[in-house]
């Protein structure tokens, strides 16, 4: 599949680019994607949910009331959960959520999500992005220049680019990455994802 590459005005170059129909062309596994999103949103749970049970809760332990003749369910613990202020029966505890998932399965969910979004015509190919210093109205140039100012955008670089993350981190729907940092859930998240001419033969040589 060739795709026009795109300057940072928005103006097709006479350049074009190959993208691999092995990663961009493959037939998507929808259940290997859905594996992928599952596991990336598990891991981003803190998991430091807890509340107190019987044992933990701070109180007296005498008998409350005798034992028969009351007239009344027994009761041997102001502490227990049927009171008020008493523990929580089963309550959350702190818990890792992250599951293994095997490596050939994430990046077939990643081929299937770059597959999808190629075929719908979601990839925009950029021959480079350089700022001189962080500015946030430099970036939002950009995304006017290429018709994306209010779409939820996947910006992916061949390597770390202080300047330009800086100057899209106040810009909402804006997400900008690594090629070997990409995951599953920021592609399908994505309307558009633009990818930087040397961040193409990165991803190919990560995925293929």
């Amino acid at each position: 599949m060739d795709i026009k590459v795109v300057d940072t005005k928005g103006k097709e170059t006479s350049k074009k680019v190959k993208l691999n129909d092995a990663i961009y062309g493959i037939e998507p596994n929808d259940h290997a994607i859905y594996l992928d999103v599952k596991q990336y949103l598990a891991a981003q749970r803190q998991g430091t949910h807890k509340s107190k049970e019987r044992a933990e809760i701070k109180g007296s332990t005498r008998k409350i009331k005798k034992q028969k003749g009351t007239g009344t369910a027994r009761a041997g613990s102001i502490k227990s959960p049927v009171f008020r202020g008493g523990g929580r029966v089963f309550g959350p505890r702190p818990r890792n959520y992250d599951f293994k998932l095997n490596t050939k399965v994430k990046r077939l969910a990643r081929k299937s999500a770059l597959s999808y979004k190629a075929k719908s015509g979601d990839i925009i190919v950029l021959d480079s992005v350089e700022f001189a210093a962080p500015k946030t109205k430099d970036f939002m140039t950009l995304m006017n220049n290429i018709s994306l100012a209010y779409d939820k955008v996947l910006f992916v670089l061949p390597e770390d680019n202080k300047n330009f993350y800086l100057s899209s981190r106040n810009v909402q729907g804006a997400n900008v990455v690594t090629a070997d940092s990409l995951n599953t859930y920021e592609i399908v998240n994505a309307n558009k994802v633009v990818i930087t001419e040397g961040a193409v033969e990165k991803i190919e040589n990560i995925l293929k």
